[in-house]
């Protein structure tokens, strides 16, 4: 079960380029990708520090760093992560330093959870990244510090000092193995190559000069002490990759040693151009799919967690017959010596049972050994959003199957605001809780967009003074019409009809839910690997009367 959790940026040193804070808290209640969730104090284990990525928003192809140390104390994790010198590291530490992107999201694999008081406990995980994302989980995870000038950056560097240098020790080893291994690569090509050397040749090669395993101690740790020095931007590269030799030594050099000078190198080799030699096969690392669309339905809803253990839910309920009827007790005016009003409560209990959705893939041992390295990523989310697909749909025939209906309205925006201020009212007359959440297929918010008044000016698609009846637009799936909660689901129907949308108050119907899991199988017979995603679900409707599908007339 893989989980992501977010916190709150610490600081950020735009001189040094680094970002620190609380990754994880621990004891505190947070909203995850699998719901409520609890970390318990030492519950995830960091295998290798040197291979967690700080990512941008989780996703696995938009690295931005990698991480420098972590630091557990008894109220969570904290972490230092160096910013790569990419254009997309610049950006992300301006949007942390201008408090525009300001969490740390952990991605984790959960090894041992159970639920507790509504929230799952998880008592051992393991990393896998780190995210920068928009906002935390908690309210009380907020920036503390921004160390973008010569003080800040100085404090924080110095409080960091003393973690480096006995991690930077630990890397000396692998560091000085790698340095031999791009000295024999040097030594080949000068062997096979019967080229010039040019002078951005030369100034490479003298960087890789043997040094003994003390010095290179030495000299990593005083590279380690802060220092406040101007950040080099150019626009063109002169490089020395004029081969696959020289291209294979660089990359070495760049993802081994983390050689910045190599890095910008292989960067331009990649882009090939201006490197009329060597031209290699390139695979852009975006992938087109039209899979992304959520679950708004599930969204509209209010959450649980699912029990422990079987394969029913079953919640003691007081409404078992019509809205307002003689259920519930009742008190009276009782005169002197009378007697007081006697009604027996009826109760029962509401039952739905658990369903499993699962999904998977076999998938080839050429495709797994041989295959682009961003596939694997790609169909992990693509497994993902299947079954987020496959649960709004259960969750949306759910609503229509258990829900109510309104009464019929024409699909017009007369017809809208009749069916709005008709059910909204009914909701919380049968139900005693307010109407909060309208969910929407893509016809009814193609109507709502285009809606005008009598002078043709736009009713939900305007700035105000002139619309004040709320606010629904193309750069957004999420609105709000008529007071309500907008949310726009590619599942709904996706023309005006019946059932093309729902009123709903989120404590009339509950979903609980597992969290996500992957499980791979090895097929002998054909050394292939079966890869599958499943998790369990059960979407309870506890008052029917709260919900109310729109019935075209």
């Amino acid at each position: 079960m893989n989980l992501t959790f977010s916190s709150a940026i610490e600081s950020s040193d735009g001189e040094r380029r680094i970002i620190a804070g609380k990754i994880v808290p621990f004891g505190s209640v947070g909203n995850t990708s699998a719901g409520p969730v609890v970390f318990e104090r030492g519950s995830i284990q960091i295998p290798n520090t040197a291979k967690i990525k700080l990512l941008m928003q989780h996703e696995p192809n938009n690295p931005i760093g990698r991480a420098q140390n972590f630091q557990t104390t008894n109220d969570g994790i904290y972490a230092s992560f160096k910013i790569s010198s990419s254009s997309k590291g610049t950006d992300a530490l301006l949007l942390a330093s201008e408090d525009l992107v300001s969490g740390l999201s952990v991605g984790v694999e959960v090894i041992a959870s159970k639920p507790v008081n509504g929230h799952l406990l998880v008592t051992a995980a393991r990393l896998i990244e780190v995210s920068l994302v928009e906002s935390p989980a908690f309210t009380e995870a907020i920036v503390t510090r921004v160390a973008a000038q010569e003080g800040d950056s100085m404090d924080m560097m110095e409080e960091d000092l003393e973690a480096k240098e006995d991690e930077l020790i630990n890397q000396i080893s692998t560091a000085v193995d790698g340095l031999k291994l791009v000295q024999e690569l040097e030594r080949s090509l000068e062997n096979t190559e019967n080229q010039t050397q040019t002078e951005s040749e030369a100034i490479v090669d003298s960087t890789t000069a043997a040094v003994s395993p003390e010095a290179a101690t030495v000299a990593a740790v005083e590279a380690s002490r802060p220092t406040l020095t101007t950040p080099y931007i150019t626009s063109t590269v002169r490089s020395p990759i004029n081969s696959m030799g020289s291209y294979a030594l660089h990359k070495i050099k760049a993802e081994a040693l983390h050689d910045e000078d190599s890095a910008l190198y292989v960067r331009a080799a990649d882009d090939f151009t201006g490197n009329p030699a060597f031209n290699p096969q390139q695979y852009l690392r975006e992938f087109v799919s039209n899979t992304n669309f959520a679950r708004p339905a599930v969204d509209a809803c209010s959450r649980g967690a699912l029990p422990a253990s079987g394969m029913t839910i079953n919640i003691p309920s007081l409404i078992t017959t019509a809205p307002n009827s003689n259920d519930a007790p009742t008190v009276a005016l009782t005169p002197e010596g009378d007697s007081p009003s006697n009604t027996s409560m009826t109760s029962a209990y509401i039952s739905k049972n658990i369903s499993r959705y699962a999904g998977q893939q076999l998938i080839s041992l050429e495709l797994i050994e041989r295959g682009d390295p961003n596939f694997m990523a790609e169909l992990m989310v693509q497994l993902e959003r299947a079954y987020l697909k496959a649960t709004d749909q259960a969750v949306i025939a759910t609503l229509i199957s258990d829900g109510a209906t309104a009464a019929a309205v024409p699909g017009t925006n007369a017809g809208l605001i009749s069916y709005v201020s008709t059910e909204a009212a009914n909701i919380y007359k049968n139900t005693s809780y307010f109407a909060r959440n309208i969910v929407a297929g893509t016809g009814q918010w193609s109507a709502i967009m285009g809606y005008t008044d009598t002078t043709g000016r736009s009713i939900y698609n305007a700035s105000n003074p002139w619309n004040n009846n709320g606010q629904a637009n193309v750069g957004s799936i999420r609105g709000n019409v008529l007071g309500l909660d907008l949310y726009v689901d590619h599942n709904v129907v996706s023309t005006i009809d019946d059932n093309s949308a729902f009123i709903i108050a989120p404590e009339a119907v509950t979903v609980y839910e597992s969290a996500q899991a992957y499980f791979s199988v090895n097929v002998v017979n054909t050394m292939s690997v079966n890869l599958a995603i499943y998790g369990y679900m059960a979407a309870i409707v506890k008052q029917g009367y709260g919900i109310s599908s729109f019935v075209l007339d």
